[in-house]
């Protein structure tokens, strides 16, 4: 099952808007066939170990890191095409939550007389598929937050300097963040002052997420880095029901999606936002900032996981906090965290934090 979970891994980014999902198939103590779900989600984990397996999975075990499919869509249900393969048991850690799933996967199973073992590793698998399984029950996306800052919480000087406060082992962390994820994104005001591309470079793959960009009014600089491509990767642009009907229409047509979304005041809804993102598909964002996104989505309570890299630095007062002002009075409105992990990424700190 760990391999399995290890192979599912593999898809994280890419899958969207189904799970990442591996399979391994084992018989008398040898694997013969193992598979993970393809770009664009298609085709499924299942059928391609199976695949691999041939005649082997015959008396077989798969071991899935989510219950088999049941609903006939582009492809036949894997729970059927398991039985077909003469599979005779089942090991997976979760029910799935998409409703037409939902145990119905594990039932064609044990009705065609297949053995199913359900819970094992279910808190890993759990994690894994958050994104998905929080698409399908809350309608949004699993959100990371991302924060590079100096040992005092800082991202920038006061004349807005920023790069680099982190090390190049620290950026190219960030690099393989973004490629496991469907989407990265941004607040309008980082987008203006730090002109970002977004893109995944430097570990050597061509794939690229989602570029998004929280921007209320479509103020953006036509002539940004994430303008001029956006003929090569994907950039979607969320924006009030406000926005210059003359922006809309420039951004349109230089490739960008556009999404509106409701407002909260005078800031667009936070919430919306990820919803509206959610409706596209979307599983897993990681958001790089700026300090007043980061703050909208800590007081709204939507970040899952937080990863900061500290670097060994203080900036001081003056500079640029990494997280804007949330209104706390008392310390117990403050969103709480529990510590996953804490290491070294080259001259800086990793740590990272999930939801209490």
């Amino acid at each position: 099952m760990a391999l399995a979970l290890a192979l599912g891994r593999r898809g994280q980014g890419r899958t969207w808007p189904n799970p990442a999902v591996g399979c391994v198939i084992v018989r008398e103590g040898r694997i013969v066939g193992r598979g993970w779900t393809a770009p664009g989600g298609r085709p499924h984990a299942e059928p391609q170990a199976l695949a691999q397996a041939g005649a082997a999975a015959r008396g077989a075990t798969a071991y899935v890191s989510l219950e088999p499919c049941a609903h006939h869509g582009q492809t036949p249900p894997c729970s059927e095409t398991l039985i077909n393969a003469g599979i005779a048991r089942v090991v997976a850690p979760l029910q799935d939550s998409d409703p037409r799933v939902a145990g119905h996967g594990f039932a064609m199973l044990r009705a065609a007389g297949v053995s199913v073992t359900t819970g094992v590793m279910a808190d890993e698998a759990a994690h894994d598929h958050a994104g998905f399984f929080l698409r399908t029950e809350q309608g949004r996306p699993f959100v990371t937050l991302k924060l590079a800052s100096s040992l005092d919480g800082r991202i920038a000087t006061a004349t807005g300097e920023s790069q680099w406060i982190t090390g190049p082992e620290a950026r190219r962390a960030v690099h393989a963040m973004r490629a496991r994820h469907d989407a990265v994104m941004v607040g309008g005001g980082t987008a203006r002052a730090d002109d970002p591309s977004l893109t995944v470079r430097k570990i050597g793959t061509t794939h690229q997420p989602v570029r998004v960009v929280v921007s209320r009014r479509l103020d953006l600089p036509l002539m940004s880095r994430l303008a001029m491509t956006a003929p090569d990767a994907p950039l979607w642009l969320a924006h009030g029901t406000d926005a210059d009907p003359a922006l809309h229409e420039a951004w349109e047509g230089i490739g960008a999606k556009l999404i509106a979304c409701n407002l909260s005041g005078r800031q667009l809804d936070i919430g919306s936002v990820l919803h509206a993102l959610g409706a596209e598909g979307l599983t897993r964002v990681l958001c790089e900032g700026g300090g007043a996104l980061a703050a909208s989505l800590l007081a709204a309570d939507l970040v899952d996981e937080l990863v900061i890299f500290s670097a060994g630095m203080a900036i001081g007062a003056e500079g640029l906090p990494s997280i804007g002002a949330m209104g706390l009075a008392r310390l117990d409105e403050a969103p709480r965290f529990e510590r996953v992990e804490v290491r070294a990424v080259g001259a800086d700190i990793l740590h990272r934090w999930r939801r209490a």
